[in-house]
């Protein structure tokens, strides 16, 4: 009977390309100020809009990890309708959220003996995960099997390049990733990191510039420096609650480079715990990461 697509809501689709694409998530949890949130609910627009005002006045945030039982109310209905599972997982360098999926899926090939159950850790995060994601249902409708996909998804990975820019050092510093008078320091200088998502799925800082300007304008010409075949691909954009500044990297990037499509959304709450209200990224693929 076929096979679905699921990732989690760290991959930051869209909910018009959740639509479009077919596929099932999987919602992280936060909690702000100890009240519990869904990252996504199914059928209920996604925004974020409160959740990225609380994180401005510096609430305290928390995240978990895909539960069993949201693995049990995605994955199992679909496994009861005799069909395959490919789940598409965000990345084992930022989360515990593909081994969780792992464990309960090591009981679904038990209880479900007849059914095929892929998880591909995807070492990718947000909308990078998201383009996975996009590149594994554009295989699915062209006929590719259910290990095809995945198989694809697995030899391509380390292409998807992760570029981004922190603007609050406050949220790295809360996170444990940079030290106070690192934090302190940077503000007042108006330092701005740029980071990317490395080949085993974990944040390092790759350079940093001065001022939001420069930052912005980074990310644009890294699109150009380190894409290949640029003008044939979809590429996705990431906002922190600062969508002019997406729609402007999405504007600039299609008359420069003469890409065809741009998709930018929100960063989810669970991300946007660690990389504040004001991130910026772009995600395309690449020669390597």
């Amino acid at each position: 009977m076929g096979y679905r697509i699921v990732t989690d809501s760290s991959a930051n689709l869209t909910d018009e390309q959740i639509n479009e694409y077919g596929v099932e998530i999987l919602s992280l949890k936060y909690y702000i100020n100890g009240k519990e949130y869904d990252s996504y609910v199914k059928g209920v627009p996604t925004d974020y809009t409160e959740t990225y005002s609380l994180l401005r006045q510096k609430a305290k945030i928390t995240t978990s990890l895909v539960s069993r039982e949201i693995c049990d109310s995605v994955i199992r209905p679909i496994l009861e309708n005799g069909e395959d599972v490919l789940v598409l997982a965000f990345s084992s360098g930022l989360s515990g959220t593909y081994q969780n999926i792992e464990n309960a899926a090591k009981e679904y090939r038990e209880e479900f003996p007849d059914r095929k159950i892929r998880v591909v850790d995807t070492l990718c995060a947000s909308l990078g995960e998201g383009l996975a994601v996009h590149y594994a249902v554009k295989l699915k409708n062209e006929g590719k099997t259910l290990d095809e996909v995945a198989d694809w998804v697995e030899e391509n990975k380390l292409h998807i390049c992760h570029l981004f820019t922190i603007d609050d050092l406050f949220f790295l510093k809360r996170g444990g990733r940079l030290s106070g008078s690192g934090a302190m320091l940077g503000t007042l200088l108006g330092i701005k990191p740029m980071l990317h998502t490395a080949d085993d799925g974990k944040l390092y800082v790759t350079g940093k510039v001065r001022g939001r300007k420069a930052a912005v304008e980074s990310l644009i010409k890294s699109v150009g420096e380190r894409s290949t075949n640029i003008e044939d691909q979809e590429v996705f954009v990431v906002h922190g609650d600062c969508e002019d500044e997406a729609e402007y990297i999405a504007s600039e990037i299609k008359k420069r480079y003469k890409v065809k499509k741009v998709v930018y959304n929100y960063i989810d709450p669970v991300i946007a715990a660690h990389a504040g209200p004001g991130t910026l990224s772009v995600f395309f693929m690449g020669e390597k990461r």
